[in-house]
């Protein structure tokens, strides 16, 4: 694996928008700005433990997101516990660090979920014990116990991802059919199969059509997955894929659901001697800005993690005064078992054309438009 450039810590408000919200586990119905739908707060004492469980540090958000929640928490007054798993392949680090946050007392978890569904035995405990459980970024399935979901609007994502491909595309050339291959993220993270859903919403009306051509006709979300999100496992798929499939045929687009993935089949396509394809990301890494700046990825994905965090570290902050965080999607997020309030923010899709708008307030990023 690459080494991992973070980006630094910034404050900073942000602006809080009612969305509207539609994916494969959704339920149905349009975002309302709105209160919260659990029991009211009761509120707790100012310099309590906030329990943050994350995932392995796969990419930069997720260190960033570890820095943001310890120094934002501490300026707060809260004490912080601050995790992450050691491996992306197994919750077993997770689960245990989420029953020592709950036998310490904490008074809520934040939880990005290392798996989505194996979560449920410690999120109920750490319920009954009194803590309020926050999801961060990743709905946590099949459980009553999660209070709040706070993320960026993960279909959206999809959605912009997909078009980002076809627009590409057709910039590069302007008449079809364009052969394209698709990739997903890990099986494990419940965000995968949402990205997925939202682009190929977008994507499965021009394949129908004969439009596009998924070259290799690997189009199930099994087929299209990496595992742990690793950079090397797409990149090895990708590498299968230009041998068996692009010997004499031209690969005009890939669907990429990350920058870390991005990188790894740009990787590919060079070795092999390629041109390039259009290629989609998401997260804003600092490596893909750069690309995408020289020309070569052609999108990626502002989620700017410092909103997300600030957005968490609120809902933290108005319940130990007692109040009910907002919210504005309380029909939306089903988990399997209840539809869990949210608060969305919404995703802003970038390319070459709007690099510089788009990380104009981005300390760390704007030098690298220039």
């Amino acid at each position: 694996m690459r080494n991992i450039l973070v980006r630094g810590v910034a404050a900073g408000a942000i602006a809080l928008l009612s969305l509207t919200a539609c994916s494969s586990e959704r339920s149905g119905g349009d975002a309302t700005a709105t209160s919260g739908s659990t029991e009211a707060a009761k509120g707790f004492p100012a310099n309590s433990l906030i329990g943050v469980a994350l995932p392995a540090k796969t990419s930069e958000n997720w260190v960033l997101a570890g820095d943001l929640f310890t120094n934002g928490l501490k300026d707060a007054g809260f004490q912080s516990d601050v995790q992450y798993a050691g491996s992306s392949t197994t919750v077993a680090d997770q689960q245990a660090q989420i029953s020592a946050m709950t036998t310490k007392g904490a008074k809520v978890i934040v939880i990005g979920a290392t798996d989505a569904a194996q979560l449920s035995t410690q999120v109920e405990a750490a319920k009954q014990a009194g803590a309020t459980i926050i999801a961060y970024d990743r709905l946590i399935k099949n459980t009553q116990g999660v209070d709040y979901y706070v993320a960026y609007d993960n279909f959206k994502v999809g959605e912009l991802q997909g078009q980002a491909l076809l627009d590409g595309m057709a910039k590069k050339k302007a008449k079809g059919p364009y052969t394209i291959e698709l990739f997903s993220g890990s099986s494990d993270d419940n965000n995968s199969a949402v990205f997925f859903d939202g682009a190929m919403s977008v994507l499965k009306p021009k394949i129908d059509s004969g439009d596009v051509v998924v070259g290799s006709g690997q189009t199930d979300i099994k087929q299209t997955a990496t595992d742990g999100w690793k950079a090397e496992n797409a990149q090895r798929r990708m590498d299968s894929l230009l041998t068996s499939t692009y010997g004499s045929k031209t690969l005009d687009g890939v669907l990429s659901p990350n920058d870390t993935l991005a990188r790894a089949i740009i990787t590919s396509v060079k070795g092999a001697g390629k041109p390039l394809p259009i290629v989609t990301g998401q997260d804003s890494e600092v490596e893909s800005v750069k690309s995408i700046v020289a020309g070569e990825q052609y999108s990626t994905i502002n989620k700017d993690t410092r909103n997300l965090v600030a957005q968490t570290i609120q809902m933290v902050k108005d319940l130990q005064a007692g109040k009910t965080p907002e919210v504005n999607d309380t029909k939306s997020y089903n988990n399997g078992v209840k539809v869990v309030p949210s608060f969305l923010l919404p995703p802003m899709i970038v390319t070459k054309d709007n690099v510089v708008e788009a990380y104009a307030n981005d300390p760390n990023l704007a030098p690298l438009t220039k």
